[in-house]
Order: structure tokens, then C-alpha cells, then sequence
């Protein structure tokens, strides 16, 4: 029996197991503790379910998942809005040093996973779905490149990129840490002391639950997200034209940062806050459309070479973190939480890089400026100079 879903039924269903996800980060631990977003808990317990069907010949489900490139191209609009030249100059050197480093490891992260592909006789596009694709882009660049190289004839790149993303959400939650506490240990690293009134938590980053609703600045902030999706679609066009492989929300995403620096430039006031809300909810519902869809069947055949890939990965993570970040970070207290902050993000996303701080910090003293420089680095420019060390892989192997 085959069960199809129109596009409403689809939607009601990604909003339940958004908040089942929700439900369920609160009520378990090790959710919380490794940061694991809500629409990936209740998005992948939906595809277990369908694959359980599927496996015992119940039923299959077809989803509707027409609004999933639009949630998509605006969440990634949204991060073209907060690429803010004039931020990054503030930050000073050490923001464009740990930017050029997680540039070297995104490179780094794609030639192993295109070349562990290779050496098990596997398409080197899929070892991209094992590199920077779900390790530094996480979830969002998932389910944007997975449905790309499938269209380019890669049967299981999402699933294997959304799998891939889950574990470095774990593991770089993991390893940070243990780096980290080695480098102090090591080096006799001289700490300051514990201060909780400077704690900075990990809400602060990401959360304003005080925030006040106004109709007219969300109105402002759609309008600026679908200008910048509607010139978007342009450049798109226009760069496809060149015949290169580029996914679809570059052309946006490019925009909006052109249109946040010219408003900088000429002082005009965006409603960031709104954009960034919005641009929340759009990845909220592009998360749990694509964990939905996962066909989670297709991982069968990947189970080893995939297990020894992640396993490659993360020990690339913690070299890196180790011999690299630590001592081109100045080889002292701030440098070691810079390598744990750079495998959270490195492997998984920003508020990991930032949690990893936080039990860090926590214990050995407070540290400002990690603070200050990754987030700029993790949430503003990364996605960037990922999107552009993918596509120049992609382009350079098919």
C-alpha cells in the first residue's frame, strides 16, 4: 500500500515532528548535551518509521516536499544577509587567521573524503557527502548538495550526508574537549580563574526569547529575504549559464551579501533580528522535510567504507585541532580553546563550537576572545568559503 501526502499534510507532519523533536531534546540528555537540532531528532525518527514500513512490506510514504527548496534558498538568504564586510574588519587578525584555517580544513576534509572514496571503488563525488559537505556545513549544506549530486546520478548522497552530519554533531561535541584538556595538560598551559559572573552561555548566541513581535518589521524582513531569492534566481541562471555545478541558493545567497554591505556603506537599517528569525524557521522546516525523506534503505551497501570514512574524518578533526589550530593560535590557554571550538564547528555547527567553550571555560576561566572570533567565523563567513571549496571539488571530478 502506497500512502501519498499532498503538500499540506506534508507540512502538518514536518511541524509535528519538529516539536516531538523538541519534546524529546528536553527529556534526553545526550540530546541536549551534543546539541542535536530538533528537526534532525524528529525528522529521523520519521524515516526510521517509514524505512520500518518499507523493510516489512506494510506500506510506503510519499511526501510532498515542493516547499522544501524554498525554506532551503531562504534560510541560506539569510546567511548571505549577515556577511557583513565591516563586521569581519572589526573583528582584527585573528578572525581572518582562523578563517584562512578553517578554509585549509574544509580542503582538507574534501581531498580525504574523495580519496577514501576512491580507494574503496566508490564515485568520488559520494566522499564529498563524508567531507566538508555535513562536517563544517552540517545539516543545511546536506540537504542542499545531497539532492545535488543525486541529480547528478549519485544515488544516496543525502542520506549519506545527513548521516554523516549526525555523527560530527556527536563527535566534535566529543573530541573538542579531550583536545583541548590534552593541550593544557601538555603544556602546563597557564588558565585563568574560574569566573562565572563572565560566563558567556550558549543562548546568548543563538536565542532572544524576548525579542518583540512587529508586524511591520517581519513584513520588512520577508521582503528583504524574497528580493534578495528573486535576484537570486537570476544570478543563478546566469552562473549555470557558464556551465559549472553550482546548487541553487548561491545565487541568493550571494545577493543578500551584496545588498547587507551596499546598506552598510549607505546606512540603511535592515531588520536583522526579523531576517534572522525567519531565516530560523525556514532551516526548522527545510531540516525536518529532508530527515523525512531520508531513504534511509540506501545506506545498506555503505556501512563499512562509510564507518571507516567518518572514522578518518574525525581523527583528521583532531590532528588538525591538535598540531594546527593550537599553534597557529598563539600556544596558549586561548589557542587550546580555539581547538576545541574548531572541532565543534569543524564537525558539526557553531552552537557546538560555542558549547564546547562553555565546558571549557567553565572550568579553567574565561576566555574573550574565542568568543568574539568564532561565531563571526562559524556563522557568518564559513558557509561561504564552504559552498565555494565544495562546488570548485564538484566541478574539478565530474
Amino acid at each position: 500500500m502506497n500512502i501519498k501526502l499532498d503538500i499540506f499534510e506534508t507540512m502538518a507532519i514536518a511541524t509535528f515532528v519538529f516539536y516531538l523533536g523538541q519534546f524529546l531534546r528536553k527529556k534526553i540528555k545526550f540530546l541536549s548535551k551534543y546539541c542535536i537540532p530538533a528537526p534532525v531528532i524528529g525528522g529521523l525518527l520519521f524515516a526510521i518509521l517509514v524505512l520500518s514500513l518499507r523493510l516489512t512490506g506494510t506500506m510506503t510514504i510519499t511526501l510532498d516536499t515542493t516547499l522544501q527548496p524554498l525554506f532551503m534558498t531562504a534560510f541560506f538568504t539569510t546567511v548571505g544577509y549577515t556577511a557583513s564586510l565591516k563586521i569581519l574588519k572589526q573583528g582584527g587578525i585573528k578572525v581572518f587567521i582562523f578563517l584562512i584555517l578553517a578554509t585549509i580544513l574544509v580542503a582538507l576534509q574534501d581531498t580525504l573524503g574523495v580519496a577514501l572514496a576512491k580507494l574503496f571503488g566508490l564515485d568520488p563525488l559520494l566522499g564529498l557527502c563524508t567531507g566538508s559537505i555535513p562536517m563544517v556545513g552540517g545539516h543545511g549544506t546536506s540537504g542542499s548538495f545531497g539532492p545535488l549530486l543525486e541529480n547528478m546520478g549519485i544515488a544516496g548522497a543525502t542520506s549519506v550526508s545527513f548521516a554523516s552530519a549526525t555523527f560530527g554533531l556527536v563527535m566534535g561535541s566529543f573530541i573538542g574537549g579531550f583536545v583541548a584538556k590534552r593541550l593544557i595538560d601538555k603544556h602546563n598551559l597557564k588558565t585563568p580563574k574560574e569566573n562565572h559572573e563572565k560566563e558567556i552561555p550558549l543562548s546568548d548566541f543563538h536565542e532572544d526569547d524576548a525579542a518583540i513581535l512587529c508586524h511591520k518589521r517581519l513584513m520588512n524582513g520577508a521582503a528583504w529575504i524574497f528580493f534578495a531569492m528573486g535576484l537570486g534566481s537570476v544570478i543563478s541562471k546566469l552562473i549555470q549559464d557558464t556551465g559549472l555545478t553550482f546548487p541553487s541558493y548561491i545565487g541568493a545567497m550571494l545577493a543578500a551579501a551584496v545588498i547587507r554591505n551596499i546598506c552598510d556603506f549607505r546606512h540603511i537599517q535592515m531588520e536583522e533580528k526579523e531576517i534572522e528569525a525567519l531565516g530560523g524557521i525556514s532551516l526548522s522546516f527545510f531540516l525536518s522535510m529532508a530527515l523525512m525523506d531520508l531513504k534511509l534503505w540506501e545506506l545498506f551497501a555503505l556501512a563499512i567504507p562509510m564507518v571507516v570514512m567518518l572514522i578518518a574524518q574525525a581523527i583528521l578533526m583532531g590532528a588538525f585541532a591538535y598540531f594546527i589550530t593550537y599553534n597557529v593560535m598563539g600556544r596558549n590557554y586561548d589557542a587550546a580553546v580555539f581547538a576545541s571550538a574548531n572541532c565543534g564547528f569543524g564537525m558539526g555547527a557553531t552552537p557546538n563550537a560555542v558549547a564546547n567553550m562553555d565546558a571549557l571555560t567553565a572550568k579553567f576561566g574565561f576566555a574573550p576572545t574565542p568568543y568574539f572570533v568564532v561565531p563571526i567565523v562559524g556563522c557568518l563567513f564559513i558557509d561561504f568559503v564552504n559552498s565555494a571549496v565544495i562546488t570548485f571539488f564538484i566541478n574539478i571530478i565530474h
